[in-house]
C-alpha cells in the first residue's frame, strides 16, 4: 500500500474535504431559505422545513457522503491508523465505534469491501516518528496573550456597566456587567501572574497543577479533548492513573488540543524507545 501521507495532512485534507464544505452547505442554505422568507417566495407551513430543517439535512447530507471517501483514502495512505483514528476523533472528523455518527455513514457494498480490508492495517503497532525540534521537556503555563485579552475584555465590561449605571439607561444591567467585568479581570488577573508550571511532560510522564507526577507505565487513556460547542467549549487534559482521573481545563494554557496530542503521543512513544531499548 501506498504510505506516503502523515497524520497531519490526512486530517489537514479532511477538514478541507468535510468540516469546511460542510459548514459552507450549511450556513449557505440558511442564508438563502431566509432571504426567500423574507421576499415571501417561501411563506406558511413551508417555512418550517426550508428554513429550518432543510440546510442542516443537506449540510448532513453531504458529510454522510464524503466521510466514507475521506475514510477510506486516509487510512489507506497513512502509515499510522490508530494515531490517525485517535486524532480524527478528537477533530471530529469521525465518530467514536458503533455511534450515531459511524452508523450515520453512507456507505455502497464497494466502500464496505475497501474498509474491511483496511481493517487489517489496526492489528500492527504505529511506528513512532521522534520530532528533534520537541525538547526532552515541555512545561506548560498560563498563556500571558490569552489571559490579557480576557482582561481586557473584563475592563470593557466595567466600562460599559459604569456607563449604563451612572447614566442611569439600565441600572440592573449595569450592576451585573460591573460584577462580571470585576470578576473576570481579577480572575485573568490572577492568571497573569501566576508563574507557576501547571502542566509538565517528559519521556518520563506527566504532572500537573492538580496531579503529582505519574509515569506512562501507570497512566492509560491520555488525551486533549474538546466539550461543548459555541461559547460553551472548552478543551480538557484527561488521563486515568491509580486511584483516580485528570481532568485539567486547559484554555488559558500556552497549548491547544491539537499541538498537546501531538506532545502525549511523542513522549509516551520515547519512553517506549527508551523501554525497548533497555
Amino acid at each position: 500500500m501506498n504510505e506516503k501521507t502523515t497524520v497531519d495532512n490526512a486530517i489537514k485534507k479532511g477538514k478541507w474535504l468535510i468540516n469546511y464544505p460542510a459548514r459552507t452547505i450549511l450556513f449557505t442554505s440558511i442564508f438563502i431559505a431566509i432571504f426567500l422568507q423574507t421576499q415571501n417566495i417561501v411563506t406558511g407551513w413551508l417555512i418550517i422545513p426550508i428554513v429550518y430543517i432543510l440546510p442542516f439535512f443537506l449540510a448532513c447530507l453531504y458529510w454522510c457522503l464524503t466521510i466514507t471517501k475521506w475514510r477510506i483514502w486516509a487510512f489507506k495512505n497513512v502509515r499510522n491508523v490508530h494515531e490517525l483514528k485517535k486524532r480524527a476523533i478528537q477533530e471530529r472528523l469521525i465518530g467514536l465505534d458503533n455511534s450515531f455518527y459511524q452508523k450515520a455513514e453512507i456507505k455502497s457494498s464497494g466502500d464496505k469491501k475497501k474498509w474491511d480490508s483496511l481493517l487489517l492495517k489496526f492489528e500492527k503497532e504505529d511506528v513512532f516518528q521522534d520530532n528533534i525540534f520537541i525538547p526532552k521537556q515541555t512545561i506548560i503555563f498560563y498563556s500571558k496573550s490569552k489571559n490579557s485579552i480576557q482582561m481586557l475584555l473584563g475592563i470593557s465590561s466595567i466600562i460599559l456597566g459604569g456607563y449604563l449605571l451612572f447614566n442611569s439607561r439600565s441600572l440592573p444591567l449595569g450592576i451585573l456587567l460591573i460584577f462580571a467585568g470585576l470578576y473576570l479581570t481579577y480572575k485573568e488577573f490572577r492568571e497573569v501572574i501566576n508563574t507557576t508550571p501547571q502542566i509538565i511532560l517528559d519521556e518520563k510522564g506527566i504532572e500537573t497543577i492538580k496531579t503529582k507526577f505519574h509515569s506512562w507505565e501507570s497512566i492509560k487513556n491520555e488525551e486533549a479533548i474538546c466539550e461543548g460547542f459555541g461559547k460553551n467549549r472548552h478543551y480538557y487534559l484527561v488521563y486515568d492513573y491509580p486511584g483516580g482521573r485528570e481532568y485539567l481545563q486547559i484554555d488559558s494554557y500556552t497549548t491547544n488540543m491539537k499541538s498537546l496530542n501531538k506532545l502525549l503521543i511523542l513522549y509516551r512513544g520515547r519512553s517506549k524507545q527508551i523501554n525497548n531499548s533497555i
